[in-house]
């Protein structure tokens, strides 16, 4: 077995087998063709080379939440299929056993592939669009907080003169 099975697509460094990506070119790397005969490809490997590094960074973020676990596990291949890695858990507060399948699931991914996931899941219709407000600038809410402060110091002057 060869100690450098691994190689960079793009610039062609070879890497030992417990490598996942070439440090300067940020991609997955491939098995040596040498060296991919001996050793068979298992679906977890096969899985873990779709993983977009860029998009596996930060804390965990919930983006979507299946009905049961067959569900929640086609979303999880959907966004493995674009390169967002992703985690099931079952939803709070729902009183099944953990081995059963039944029960709602939360998706969560990492926080640099929140956007790219909600794009996936808006384009499959799975998720909808979060209403956009429109953001107070700070100074117009200054301006509204100053005139209601005048607004009010203006009633308790009245009424201080009204009761002498």
């Amino acid at each position: 077995m060869s100690t450098a099975a691994l190689v960079c697509p793009t610039c062609g460094s070879r890497f030992g087998v417990d490598e996942r990506f070439c440090p300067e070119c940020q991609l997955p790397l491939v098995h040596d063709a040498a060296s991919a005969s001996s050793q068979p490809i298992s679906e977890r490997q096969r899985q873990a080379r779709k993983i977009k590094p860029q998009l596996a960074e930060g804390a965990l973020i919930r983006v979507a939440g299946g009905r049961n676990q067959a569900e929640a596990e086609f979303i999880q291949a959907l966004l493995l299929e674009e390169g967002v890695p992703s985690l099931l858990r079952r939803s709070a507060g729902f009183d099944v056993p953990d081995f059963l399948a039944a029960g709602p699931r939360d998706i969560l991914v990492p926080q640099s592939g929140v956007s790219t996931a909600r794009e996936i899941l808006l384009q499959a219709e799975l998720i909808e669009a979060e209403p956009v407000g429109l953001p107070v600038a700070p100074v117009r809410l200054l301006a509204g907080l100053l005139a209601a402060l005048a607004v009010g110091a203006l009633i308790v002057w009245l009424g201080v003169e009204l009761l002498r």
